[in-house]
């Protein structure tokens, strides 16, 4: 794990701090009123936007407590500015609320999270450099990803994947890790977000061992370690619907780097779509799953996402945020040190889904 940087003798917080937009992006009301079904971003300047039922939700759940809110956040604000004079990092209360909810208000266990949500950004360039909506445009298109209109009965977002939609001659998997990254950016703007947490519904019609065998384990364990200890959102629950018999391989790959917590936390349907009703209610699912909330409309949220394209280019086009700052050897992606070793276990994963297929 990211425990600490060392920076740059010659570069003082405030050079740092010039350099970089550390409020929160610019609001375009035209852009957040086209999309209603949506809750727009957070205003610059931070007001509670949780209902009673949600503040007292995340008074059970996270430990927040409102009439301390803002002096927690100024105290996650000051430790940054502390311990990490040099991380170029936004420091507006709608944003550092983010990590405080996702690890329970335990300052610490914030900050480290802040410090793995910029680590993963610079061990990973594919994924995060020059990352906005329209160069992923291709992915959008192809209908890989789309988030339901309606939330569940818990208020949570469903966030529905098609891997079988992607085939590796289309482009290079990464692209469909920006684009799933760019989605949860956006999801975890909302509060009621932050506070619910999110539901994948991830359907695997189509998905044959060309897709299963494309990613390897290497790039599993560094999309696992950002999702579980890099970005601060709650996934509550991953339904798997339509998996085919080698789905046992390809959770082969991923179940090593899942917290036991997370393991727990995948439903598997098969074809079953009373099974998924269990879990997720007709009312918000599309036809296709049996639902009744009408036809699958994947180009709803892509709409969303390419018209944040100013919102995206302020928050990732910028220089690196730890561009000065010396990282130790023990990271939370080791990168290719750990490449190696990675080769060899998938060479019997790979096995393994040759079996299974």
């Amino acid at each position: 794990m990211l425990n600490a940087f060392s920076a740059s003798p010659s570069q003082s917080m405030a050079d740092q701090h010039e350099t970089i937009n550390l409020n929160s992006p610019p609001v375009d009301p035209s852009a957040a009123a086209a999309h209603s079904w949506f809750p727009g971003p957070p205003p610059p300047i931070y007001s509670c936007t949780l209902t009673p039922e949600l503040v007292a939700k995340a008074r059970e759940e996270l430990q927040e407590k409102p009439e301390w809110r803002l002096r927690d956040v100024q105290a996650l604000r000051d430790m940054i500015l502390k311990e990490q004079p040099n991380l170029r990092t936004r420091l507006d209360d709608s944003f550092l609320l983010r990590f405080l909810r996702a690890r329970k208000f335990d300052y610490d266990r914030a900050l480290q999270l802040l410090l793995n949500y910029h680590a993963g950004r610079k061990a990973w360039p594919e994924v995060f450099q020059d990352l906005k909506p329209s160069t992923v445009k291709h992915v959008l298109d192809l209908g890989f990803l789309t988030v339901l209109p309606q939330p569940d009965p818990n208020g949570r977002y469903i966030l529905c994947l098609r891997p079988g939609k992607w085939k590796p001659n289309d482009y290079p998997f990464v692209d469909n890790v920006r684009a799933i990254y760019l989605t949860l950016e956006k999801l975890i703007q909302p509060e009621e977000t932050q506070v619910n947490g999110i539901v994948i519904l991830a359907d695997y019609t189509g998905v044959g061992m060309s897709q299963a065998s494309n990613p390897g384990p290497f790039l599993a364990k560094k999309v696992v370690s950002i999702l579980q200890d890099g970005f601060p959102i709650r996934i509550k629950a991953v339904n798997i619907i339509n998996e085919p018999r080698i789905f046992k391989g390809i959770f082969a790959i991923i179940k090593p780097f899942l917290k036991e917590k997370m393991a727990e936390r995948y439903i598997l349907h098969g074809s079953d779509l009373r099974s998924l009703h269990r879990n997720i209610p007709r009312s918000v699912l599309p036809e296709e799953y049996g639902g009744t909330a009408g036809q699958l409309d994947m180009s709803a949220w892509s709409r969303l996402l390419l018209d944040c394209e100013e919102e995206f280019i302020v928050e990732f086009c910028q220089p690196d945020p730890l561009e000065g700052v010396v990282l130790p050897d023990s990271m939370m992606f080791e990168g290719a040190q750990a490449s190696g070793q990675d080769d060899d276990t998938f060479r019997g994963l790979r096995s393994q889904l040759y079996y299974c297929y």
